[in-house]
């Protein structure tokens, strides 16, 4: 940058930087919406240019407008699948950051259970679902369950991560000053943990959705006050792809949203100290 005649004036090289910058950031929203655009028209064009009846592949205004008729009925069941998504987020997030404290205060601890944590991110929940079938009777209580062992792991193994992976110079410190483990946990650990818990966190949002619609799949629960895997399921079996469709539009817009609310906040809490988001802004 110069100083040309009382102004400033950018270099060439800094002039260059600054346009590829600005475009980067238009282009990081215009090329995703531009492909998406280009992929519906597609889409659009190959049900009329080869006849496909609605009943296999509906164009997508018929499954706006089946999204628009059957409004109430879908975001009823959408609110069934939030209520279980983010309970189980919720959950998850209690019961993994506490768990990782205590695994952070005792190896002992961890040595203990984490192979059991260990063992539930593995299995499949189609195969633990029989299980608690059988145990469990209430249908909410089921499915809340099944949501939860999917989005608990993320959680407690990259906050545990965090909390491990603290500089061994600042823990010495901090020792040396004679800082208690509560001090250590509050004003060392904790703060260091933190982006690789909201890393945990966003991974965990996601598979919470995911964990609550695949154990609606696999309860096969039906009814009124059923989420949407009820819907995908009922228009399956009826041939209503349209609604099918839909449902499943409604399913990848939340996935979104969800991962987008999780990763402002992220940057939000990280933006003012932490060199990922620093970068982010430069």
């Amino acid at each position: 940058m110069t100083v040309i005649d009382g102004t400033l004036k950018l270099d060439p090289e800094e002039a260059r930087r600054v346009r590829q910058e600005r475009l980067e950031r238009v282009g990081r929203w215009v090329l995703p919406l531009a492909i998406m655009i280009l992929a519906i028209w597609l889409w659009d064009r190959i049900c009329v240019w080869n006849e496909i009846p609605q009943y296999i592949l509906p164009r997508p205004g018929v499954v706006l407008q089946t999204l628009y008729n059957d409004a109430g009925l879908l975001f009823s069941s959408l609110l069934v699948t939030l209520r279980i998504t983010f309970l189980s987020l919720a959950l998850a997030v209690i019961g993994g950051v506490g768990l990782s404290v205590l695994f952070a205060q005792s190896k002992w601890v961890e040595m203990s259970f984490f192979p059991f944590a260990i063992v539930l991110q593995v299995t499949p929940i189609v195969a633990i679902f029989p299980l608690i079938n059988i145990y469990v009777n209430n249908q909410t209580t089921k499915l809340l369950l099944c949501a939860w062992i999917v989005a608990f792991f993320p959680i407690l193994s990259n906050t545990t991560l965090g909390l491990n992976s603290v500089d061994r110079n600042l823990r010495d410190l901090f020792k040396l000053n004679g800082a208690t483990r509560w001090q250590q946990l509050r004003y060392l650990r904790l703060p260091a943990a933190m982006p690789y818990f909201l890393g945990g966190l966003k991974i965990a949002g996601g598979l919470s959705l995911i964990g609550a619609v695949v154990a609606e799949f696999v309860a096969g629960a039906t009814g009124q006050s059923s989420g949407l895997a009820s819907r995908i399921i009922e228009a399956g079996y009826r041939l209503n792809a349209p609604r099918l469709f839909a449902a499943l539009f409604l399913i990848s817009l939340t996935g979104i949203l969800i991962f987008l609310v999780l990763s402002l906040i992220s940057h939000l809490i990280l933006r003012r100290w932490h060199e990922s988001a620093l970068k982010q802004e430069r």
